[in-house]
């Protein structure tokens, strides 16, 4: 009885929930006879019945009608969906969910509207569900966590509109900026906090860092510089080093962030036995032994395993090896504290480059990208050819990432590069203000695009309004003339310079040049100069030098020159390894009054020292002989100033007795010696500190007059100074003391000036 009781009480549960109609007319064998929507507004009803899961004639199963809510649920369609039986008809009541009509920011000041948009998924006449709009308000929160403000809030608002129509607006507070208020290290012996805080990219908040967004935390930049500091202790030889973490701990107020990194350092190595196993045919292990910069005996330095693969890639493959691995084989005694290591040198896969895909590029044309490649579709595949291939594209500076990959081809033994760039702006206004001892105050204006039209052309005109020299240059480069790996272009000027001081006359030239250049190996280049000028003495002095009288009016100009530059430095901009050897040779006399023969040979090498210690070694000279007449005092060297630091310009060499003007030599040579070293300043303010001794001299072929004091003495000066990397270029102030000198020289202790040395 019980037990009945107990049943008859189950099913009138059942009853009540709508179930045991269905599934007694199932047992029954009632169908459904018809499906009745109800509720919808622009959905058809038809377009309702296809999801569901039963269907007229179906029997009434609660399995059938419970996967027929959940299909209609899933499409994201519905606020609510119910179902009935009514009879035999099968009642299904939707509320459908609003249309979005518009799409609104409020509170957003740092970040645009037009970035917001492109990151939300929701956008106008899309079906609003409050699922996608949370997962849109952390997509707009993760935007501002990037760009530094944790402190951000977003809050949806909903406006309803007729039709069932919704207005969403996001209202934002972007907060504070949420700054990097402290990094420590722990763990760290061989280096303090102070010289890892330079390794690493994330920056603890200062004022000099308003330009920057280094003092903000971001996790990505976290892990990035978990790699910079694997990297730094790994080159110094710790090979052991583990990050074991970096911890991000955000105050209370979620406006300053505290970062620790805890480091376990281990033991340093060097390196011990370097060795090259050769497993080619014809090939002798002893024939590329030279190319190892390694030494036994040295501290271990992981990039140098890297730059040795390279160079031992390219050159077994000069050698005609077109298919070639290179592994380092290392092994690592903790006892000795010592790194065994042995390239060995085998066959890779024989696989060839089936095509080059570059994506990314909007503005530059492919064959700008492409004419960078060392290899070409066919080409037998070389890695070192490709990351020379990848730092070529970079040193364009047209875009502000390259990203190089190998994927599979359409056979096991073809491969695809696929190239992706994201430009950056190429065009440029510059101004600058300031003073130079060379030009005195100065401003500088210059308009630029180096990528024009997109095929990597240089268009450049530079206007220099100064005390002592004004100048207006307008210069275009066509990098692959007649697509070819030429470069050539032309120049027109016109400069007025003030040289009363040193020699009491004023000059005034207008000209311009053609030249062309190109390259005869990877660091070896040749290139041509056609200049034509005419250049105006004027306002000489009446008690200037009966020289320089004779040199008054106009003289013109027709010159050829042949430069050849061997450049084997590390960078460019700011070398720390390597040489550079520069040979320029000019003959005037075709056309023009000015006849001669002028050459000079010039050279810097580069030693890095430790961190940032650079030692430069630099000379130059040259000499200069008139052809049937000559040397006109124009086309002399007149050293000093930036080539002779301590002097003023033209401060040594042949000068007048009486008058005291430079008059310029017909010889010359310049020596120096700097150490550049930083100053412990933040990387935001890039001073370093460097001394000098610099030596030259400077004097006539044939023996001077008595009128003219020329002595051809030995000079030299020793000095100290600043460079600050500047926005508008290197800025540097020496001072110089001159040792040797002769008492007709004109010093000069302080000198500012603009540029790099060499």
């Amino acid at each position: 009885m019980r037990r009945l009781l107990h049943a008859l009480l189950f099913c009138g549960v059942l009853v009540a929930l709508g179930w045991m109609p269905l599934e007694a007319s199932a047992q029954s064998g009632g169908l459904v006879r018809e499906i009745i929507v109800e509720g919808q507004q622009r959905i058809e009803p038809g377009t309702i019945r296809s999801y569901l899961l039963i269907q007229e004639g179906d029997p009434f199963s609660p399995s059938r009608i419970d996967r027929s809510l959940k299909s209609l649920f899933a499409t994201g369609l519905f606020a609510d969906v119910s179902m009935n039986r009514k009879g035999d008809d099968l009642i299904v009541n939707v509320v459908e969910n609003p249309v979005i009509n518009r799409i609104a920011f409020e509170g957003n000041q740092r970040i645009e509207n037009e970035v917001l948009e492109s990151e939300v998924v929701l956008r106008p006449r899309i079906i609003f569900t409050r699922a996608k709009v949370q997962n849109d308000v952390k997509r707009i929160l993760t935007l501002y966590r990037r760009s530094g403000r944790f402190a951000a809030t977003v809050e949806p608002k909903v406006i309803e509109l007729p039709q069932n129509r919704v207005d969403l607006v996001f209202e934002i507070s972007e907060g504070k900026l949420t700054s990097v208020r402290n990094i420590r290290f722990v763990g760290n012996k061989q280096f303090d906090d102070s010289r890892l805080r330079d390794i690493i990219r994330t920056k603890e908040t200062r004022w000099y860092r308003f330009l920057s967004g280094d003092d903000t935390y971001d996790p990505d930049r976290l892990t990035f510089d978990r790699e910079l500091l694997r990297r730094f202790y790994l080159s110094k030889g710790y090979a052991d080093l583990k990050v074991v973490s970096a911890v991000a701990e955000l105050t209370p107020n979620r406006e300053d962030f505290f970062i620790t990194f805890t480091v376990e350092e281990g033991a340093r190595y060097r390196f011990g036995e370097i060795g090259i196993e050769a497993n080619l045919r014809g090939l002798d292990s002893e024939s590329v032994r030279q190319t190892l910069e390694i030494e036994e005996g040295k501290w271990f330095d992981s990039s140098k395993l890297d730059k040795t693969i390279d160079d031992l890639t390219e050159t077994v493959g000069t050698l005609g090896y077109a298919f070639v691995e290179i592994r380092p084989r290392i092994d690592r005694n903790r006892e000795t504290r010592r790194i065994n290591v042995v390239f060995e040198i085998g066959e890779g896969q024989r696989v060839f480059v089936e095509r080059i895909d570059i994506t990314g590029n909007v503005r530059t044309v492919d064959d700008v990208i492409r004419r960078e490649f060392r290899l070409v579709e066919g080409d037998a595949y070389n890695s070192a050819k490709l990351r020379r291939s990848r730092s070529r594209i970079q040193n364009l500076d047209f875009f502000e990432k390259v990203e190089v990959e190998r994927i599979p081809g359409s056979t096991p033994d073809k491969t695809v590069i696929k190239v992706d760039v994201v430009e950056k702006s190429t065009g440029s206004f510059k101004f600058g203000a300031g003073f130079s001892t060379t030009n005195g105050v100065l401003a500088d204006f210059e308009i630029r695009e180096r990528n024009l039209l997109g095929r990597g052309r240089d268009l450049k005109l530079n206007l220099l309004l100064a005390a002592l020299r004004s100048q207006i240059d307008l210069a275009y480069t066509e990098p692959y003339f007649l697509d070819r790996d030429i470069n050539a272009g032309f120049n027109v000027f016109r400069t007025s310079t003030d040289l009363q001081d040193s020699s009491s006359f004023d000059k005034d030239s207008t000209g311009g040049s053609l030249h062309m250049g190109y390259p005869i190996t990877e660091n070896l280049s040749q290139s041509w100069r056609y200049s034509a000028s005419v250049t105006e003495v004027s306002n000489v002095d009446s008690s200037a030098s009966s020289f320089i009288r004779a040199a008054e009016g106009e003289r013109s100009l027709s010159q050829i020159s042949h430069t050849l530059t061997y450049d084997k430095r590390d960078s460019r901009v700011e070398p720390g390894e390597g040489y550079i050897l520069r040979m320029t040779n000019d003959i005037a006399g075709l056309g023009g009054s000015s006849k001669y023969v002028r050459y000079r040979l010039d050279g810097a090498k580069y030693y890095t020292v430790t961190d940032d210690w650079v030692v430069t070694l630099s000379a130059g000279g040259g000499q200069i002989i008139g052809l049937g007449q000559d040397v006109n005092l124009l086309d002399r060297f007149f050293t000093g100033g930036d080539d002779l630091r301590g002097f003023a310009n033209a401060g040594i060499g042949p000068r007048d007795n009486a008058s005291d003007d430079a008059l310029g030599g017909e010889w010359t040579y310049v020596a120096s010696a700097e150490l550049t070293f930083p100053l412990g300043m933040p990387t935001e303010l890039p001073v370093k500190g460097k001394v000098f001794t610099d030596l030259g001299s400077t004097g006539k072929i044939e023996p001077s007059s008595a009128a003219v004091n020329d002595t051809a003495s030995l000079r030299m000066t020793v000095g100290a100074g600043l460079i600050w990397a500047s926005p508008f270029g290197p800025i540097g102030i020496d001072v110089g003391f001159p040792v040797l000198k002769e008492d007709f020289d004109v010093v000069e202790t302080i000198r500012v000036n603009f540029g790099a040395r060499f």
